[in-house]
């Protein structure tokens, strides 16, 4: 099961959304366990990047991975301040900035990494792949 929920926001992302990640998520080869998106601005994602990796800087998204053999669950930190900051300064859609995100949560779930520059290649393609999928 995938669930939204807002830390301190009203409820602005589109619940249509997760059936597209459903689809990622068996295209992939894998079961739909449970999935948290936990939507927030950039002051609470910082303090949660601060707390648990101990990184001092604002990001978009932290994935924390409970999968279990096939079965992808977790709880990914969605922050909507920095992906509409993101979209403005990429020229890109918020909405299409935002399916962009909550994929890369899917597939880092799915096994994907983006340390390097062959695993920021692979996930970046992984991205555009299944945007061109959303319906």
């Amino acid at each position: 099961m995938i669930q939204f929920f807002y830390e301190n926001l009203p409820e602005t992302v589109n619940t249509e959304y997760k059936k597209w990640l459903e689809d990622i998520i068996l295209s992939e080869g894998k079961k739909l366990g449970e999935i948290n998106y936990i939507f927030c601005d950039d002051e609470y994602l910082l303090k949660v990047n601060q707390d648990y990796l101990q990184h001092d800087y604002y990001t978009d998204i932290i994935t924390f991975d409970y999968v279990k053999g096939k079965t992808i669950s977790g709880e990914i930190f969605v922050s909507l301040q920095r992906i509409s900051d993101n979209a403005s300064t990429l020229s890109k859609d918020y909405e299409e900035e935002l399916r962009r995100v909550l994929a890369h949560g899917i597939l880092h779930l799915s096994g994907y990494k983006d340390k390097t520059e062959d695993e920021e290649k692979l996930m970046r393609n992984k991205e555009d792949h299944y945007l061109a999928k959303y319906k």
